[in-house]
Parts: structure tokens; sequence; C-alpha cells
């Protein structure tokens, strides 16, 4: 039975809501629910990019061209495929800081010009931080023709949280193509650059296979924990609005 005045009875409890708390609720609850939505969303869309990013990496494919303009580059990201060419370790660069197993490091970045002429940038792995000097790795410093495999790569975009490139000291923190080749002399390289695969390397540096096809995707986890949230609002504001009913005689 509902009383507009006192509020809604039942079974001796009398529901009371107030303003505040009403409003509060209505707008926390729907603010978790509609978070736990777009959770739902980015988990979908995570699945989605993992899954093709796992197709792509079992699948050898022909070299895009290299004149290929960068928009195109997108379809062809993480497949692997197989390069001739010479690398060409006087310019080298080092992209950092990059980690391995806890280890802080490089990883070493070097052109390699190929049968055509074209030039394609080759990220060859990790090295620890005393292996930047090609000296200790000089077994690795392949003179001559080489044929690799490796996973296509489109340049990322620097973020907010990202520094800037320092090319006169030959420290990059992201692949940036265009300045990279200003950096080197060289004609400009492929709008792609690659990864080199686990194929160890005399020496065992530089460490490759550090292309990551396996993402982090705690989505569901964030979604359900946002869902419970307001299912605890909720509940707490039921509790908060409620209380017992007194009947006649019970406080004599």
């Amino acid at each position: 039975m509902a009383d507009n005045k006192s509020g809604f009875h039942c079974h001796g409890y009398v529901f009371r809501p107030a303003l505040v708390p009403t409003l509060f609720t209505i707008v926390g609850v729907a603010f978790m629910l509609f978070l736990g939505g777009w959770q739902v969303q980015r988990l979908l869309w995570k699945e989605d990019l993992i899954n093709t990013r796992q197709a792509r990496f079992a699948t050898v494919i022909a070299p895009p061209p290299a004149t290929a303009a960068a928009a195109a580059i997108d379809q062809f990201e993480f497949n692997r495929v197989r390069l001739t060419g010479v690398f060409l370790h006087d310019h080298e660069m080092y992209l950092g800081s990059r980690s391995l197993m806890g280890h802080v490091g490089y990883h070493v970045i070097t052109p390699l010009r190929r049968d055509d002429d074209s030039l394609v940038l080759v990220d060859r792995g990790w090295v620890p931080l005393d292996y930047k000097d090609p000296a200790p790795r000089a077994a690795a410093q392949f003179e001559g023709p080489v044929s690799l495999q490796g996973v296509i790569r489109v340049p990322g975009r620097k973020s907010r949280f990202t520094p800037d490139n320092v090319p006169q000291d030959n420290f990059w923190f992201y692949v940036d193509l265009p300045a990279m080749a200003a950096y080197a002399g060289l004609d400009p390289f492929a709008s792609w650059y690659v990864e080199a695969d686990a194929e160890a390397n005399p020496g065992g540096f530089p460490v490759g296979g550090q292309s990551r096809v396996d993402l982090p995707n705690d989505h569901l986890h964030y979604a359900i924990t946002w869902y419970l949230l307001a299912l605890a609002l909720l509940v707490i504001y039921l509790v908060y609005s409620t209380s017992r009913e007194d009947t006649p005689g019970e406080n004599a």
C-alpha cells in the first residue's frame, strides 16, 4: 500500500525517498552503467584487434611496394614478410628506452637497402645499455646480402606523454621515418618498417621477436566492476531510504 505523504509501506518497512539522495543515485547509477557499456564496447574492439593481429601474424606475404601510401599500409600491419638486402650499419639508430625481462636497453634500428635500391628500416631487436656500441656485437653486424623475416609495422603517432626525439644524439623515443631518413642522410624510407623476428643473431644480440601481438584486455573486468558499483550504489540508496515502520503499541 502506498501513502504519498509518508512513503511506501511494505511488510513493516517504509520507503521514504529524499530528493537529493534520489537525484544523486539516478545520476550515479546512470553514469556507472554508461561506463560499463563503454567498457563492453572497448572489449569487443580489443578482441577484434587481437584476432586481426593474430590472423595476420600467421601469414607471410610479399612486401608491399616501398612507395605505398602510408594510409594503405594499415591493411598490411602485423603480416610477416621476408626481405633481402644489405644492412647499412654505419647509419644505425637507437630506440629507447626499451626493456626486456626487466632490463633497460635499446632497440637497434638499421636501414636495409633492398635489391631494388629502396630503403626499409628494420628494428633488429633489443640490446642492453652496454651493447649500444656495435663492437661487443660485431658478429651480428652482417656484411653483404642478408635475408630476414619480420613483421610489418606502421609508425605510431607521438602521444602527449612521449618525449620528443633527440636526433642530434641519435636517440629516438618513437619511429619517425622522415626524421630518421634526414638524420641518416639517406633517401626517403618506405612508409612502413619491419620488426625482425626471433631468429637468433650471432653473439645473442640484438634480440629480435619484440613484436607484441597479444594485447592486455581487461575491459571485461572493468565493465563488471562498473556494473557492480552501480548495483552497490542502488542498494545503498534503498537501504538509506528505507526504515522500519513503527506499529501501534510497539514502543509502549
